[in-house]
């Protein structure tokens, strides 16, 4: 890794070197805080997690081909060496900070409520058709995922597409710190976060501090069409589906869980066709915000088009299972209420029998039953067949969609296993089936049991 040698790692996370003096002026190959993933003169670094401590495994780091590790506790009677610090994760931030320091790279950091993990595939999608692209790996990005994906670029990317999440002040100036984004782009404002964050001007307040250690010249694009974003448009260019953004799109069809077509403008005489491979219209968005990037940074009107339609889907994240039984929108990863309406949307496209599988959605704080029953109520102008909710907080969601979808058979279980048992009952053989809810609701087990 470019300019990570101990000797410069110690002084940039201001530890305590132990050791053969001999070894400080090596380079390491990689930096990993999972002991299973040590790398030949790789570094691990031992955080104290929920369920396991680093540091038991820091012997075995060594043993596999470590060359050094950092540790928050002196090391008795250990030859090897390694780097004391108060705090690993601490130091885990400030090496990341230091690595990126040494790259002559374009970064773009993606943020927003909703569709941060599309829109970085997207824009890697795109960019990929161009450069050597590295992106975020799944959702790594938060304070320990985005320095893990820092880490992993190397010198000989020339593009990095970093997602940078956040739910509370102040981590998306330490986020911005360590990516120092040459490009800034912003999907939307929602309520997922309120209750940190208090409202969507505070969640706005808090995701603007990616500018805190943005490039001096950093170029930034965000959703016009988002009411709190729009308050950017002197220092961003824009994207919608209005005709006043700097790019849009028009003439958008809906072609159920086969994806979206749409026209993309890219200024008043300049447009092209494209297929988004992927169900629903807030694709169109991350389609507009590839084109974004993907002009900023060059590319052709084909090869944007062409990173568009090669777009693949993530396990969890509207991802289309053709089972011997079901046709299943796998977009069970994570929700709020925004994304789960436009499921929804997308699965009333289809033209099978309709069975939506909705679970609670997490961190809404004292709106949380109001958002909840926003969602039951979104129902009423669908022709959705079945609706099961499974938890506590989406009781508020069953009882708004019985009392405004009346077209729609509701039903409610505690949890995933006492709504599994009842599976034969429900569904039937050609069913189109949308399985969504935070993440914490473990709702992949319930798309295993229906593949």
């Amino acid at each position: 890794m470019k300019g990570m040698t101990i000797k410069a790692m110690t002084q940039a996370c201001h530890g305590i070197y132990h050791g053969d003096e001999g070894a400080v002026d090596i380079e390491i190959s990689a930096i990993t805080t999972d002991s299973r993933k040590i790398q030949k003169n790789g570094m691990f670094i031992a955080i104290c997690g929920e369920k396991s401590d680093g540091h038991d495994y820091i012997g075995k780091c060594f043993d596999d081909g470590a060359l050094c590790c950092i540790s928050e506790r002196e090391l008795p009677g250990e030859s090897r060496p390694y780097i004391q610090v108060e705090s690993s994760l601490t130091a885990l931030k400030q090496l990341a900070a230091y690595y990126r320091q040494q790259l002559d790279i374009k970064v773009v950091g993606i943020t927003g409520s909703v569709g941060k993990t599309s829109t970085k595939e997207t824009i890697a999608s795109v960019l990929a058709q161009k450069y050597k692209v590295k992106k975020t790996q799944g959702n790594f990005n938060n304070e320990l995922g985005v320095p893990l994906t820092i880490f992993r670029i190397g010198e000989e990317h020339e593009v990095a597409v970093v997602e940078m999440g956040m739910n509370h002040y102040g981590e998306m100036h330490r986020l911005s710190k360590m990516v120092r984004p040459t490009h800034c782009l912003f999907t939307n404002i929602g309520v997922a976060h309120l209750e940190f964050l208090g409202s969507r001007d505070g969640i706005l307040k808090a995701k603007c501090e990616m500018f805190d250690y943005a490039a001096d010249d950093v170029k930034a694009f965000v959703n016009g069409d988002d009411d709190k974003l729009i308050t950017l448009k002197d220092i961003a260019r824009t994207f919608g589906m209005d005709p006043s953004r700097d790019v849009w799109a028009d003439s958008v069809e809906k072609l159920g869980f086969d994806g979206v077509r749409c026209r993309i403008h890219t200024d008043t005489k300049n447009s092209f066709e494209t297929v988004i491979p992927l169900p629903g219209t807030h694709m169109v968005y991350n389609a507009m915000a590839g084109t974004c990037i993907g002009l900023a940074l060059g590319l052709s009107i084909d090869e944007i088009r062409a990173g568009i339609e090669s777009l693949k889907p993530l396990p969890g994240r509207s991802n289309i299972l053709h089972t011997e039984h079901y046709t299943l929108l796998d977009d069970c990863y994570n929700a709020n209420p925004a994304s789960m309406m436009e499921s929804l949307n997308v699965l009333d496209d289809t033209h099978s029998r309709k069975v939506a599988i909705l679970g609670d959605m997490g961190e809404l704080g004292p709106q949380s039953d109001s958002l909840h029953a926003s969602v039951g109520e979104h129902l009423k102008n669908l022709h959705v067949d079945i609706l099961v909710t499974i938890g506590t907080l989406s009781t508020a969601l069953h009882d708004a969609a019985k009392k405004s979808a009346p077209q729609t058979r509701c039903l409610h279980f505690a949890d995933v296993d006492s709504f599994l048992k009842e599976t034969d009952k429900i569904l039937k053989s050609g069913d189109a089936i949308l399985v969504k809810a935070s993440h914490s609701m473990g709702f992949t087990k319930i798309v295993e049991a229906l593949q």
